[in-house]
């Protein structure tokens, strides 16, 4: 079985925390710190591997804490390929403010990448054996709008599929080039790749469409929050509620669904059922708390409320 290649291009070291009220100008002290390995391509590959399938993590890191992200991506047994690199890792941080269910999420642009520290990450993915290729999360400062179209060239001469999920001028440039089989964007994302505002209930469906009809997009999905997502291919477009669970952080739903998206499209599931195992990760996600991601359990648990072979109360859903 070829593992599942994934590639981060920016990745980070998530903390997470908790504290009773945030506030200006005074300390807060926060509680149950965590720290997780982050960034879109590595969280996909810690789905992919607690569903079981294997995965490789390429991703660029250095600085004094690149070696932080290496050790924690060891301890979580995630097969890696990091590409060294002079500037630090960046460090995000969450917090979530107890007295209110709001969560506050700090991001940092992160280091700039060098042509020749893009080149090492070209010519290591050229090197390896895979029949799918995730690319996911932002572009570092350095790189050209156009490097992931460069990926998926890469991709497409060695006979791989590419998954993507990024936004702004780089997700305008892929789309413009083609050759993508998955392509995840939020609404917002969608939105701004279209150039205009596109209603979930007026005109989305139609979008979705037109996008994949156009053939640069073999199967598009769009998150919608909690108001489920679209799963958009040449034969249709449906769309699919998530089970109503109780919210303990967002951080990592997206990277989650698509985790579960390419973990079942690697298994040989249609579309349409690896879409149905995407919402219950995504799903999953939110269940556990900061930067963590889904778990197994929860993922199958969830996936067969939507299925219909079991109910909330054996997901412990109810009261």
């Amino acid at each position: 079985m070829k593992p599942i290649v994934t590639l981060t291009l920016n990745p980070a070291i998530d903390e997470a925390s908790e504290a009773e009220v945030i506030h200006p100008t005074r300390k807060v002290r926060t509680y149950n710190h965590r720290f997780d390995p982050g960034g879109g391509g590595i969280n996909v590959a810690r789905v992919v591997a607690e569903l079981g399938r294997p995965a490789v993590a390429v991703y660029l890191a250095g600085g004094a804490t690149g070696p932080v992200l290496d050790k924690l991506l060891a301890e979580r047994g995630i097969e890696t390929c990091p590409i060294p690199i002079k500037g630090d890792t960046r460090i995000s941080h969450s917090v979530f403010e107890r007295r209110t269910g709001q969560e506050y999420r700090f991001v940092p642009e992160g280091p700039a990448i060098s042509p020749e520290e893009w080149r090492a990450a070209i010519t290591a993915i050229e090197k390896m054996d895979f029949d799918w290729l995730v690319a996911s999360g932002s572009l570092p400062r350095g790189l050209s709008e156009t490097s992931y179209v460069e990926i998926a060239r890469l991709a497409e001469r060695k006979g791989a599929r590419l998954v993507l999920d990024t936004s702004g001028p780089a997700l305008a440039a892929s789309v413009a080039a083609g050759g993508i089989t998955l392509l995840k964007p939020s609404l917002g994302e969608f939105q701004a790749l279209v150039g205009r505002e596109v209603e979930v209930t007026n005109g989305l469906e139609a979008e979705a469409l037109a996008l994949v009809r156009s053939g640069r997009v073999e199967i598009l999905t769009i998150t919608l929050g909690h108001r489920g997502a679209l799963l958009a291919t040449r034969e249709g477009a449906t769309r699919l509620m998530p089970p109503d669970v109780p919210a303990r952080s967002a951080t990592g739903a997206g990277d989650s669904f698509v985790g579960g998206m390419v973990y079942a499209l690697a298994e040989g599931w249609s579309p349409s059922e690896a879409f149905v195992l995407a919402t219950a990760a995504g799903s999953a996600a939110v269940l556990t708390p900061g930067t963590e991601l889904c778990r197994r359990e929860d993922v199958w648990c969830l996936h067969g409320l939507l299925t219909g072979q079991n109910d909330a109360a054996a997901c412990g859903l109810t009261g």
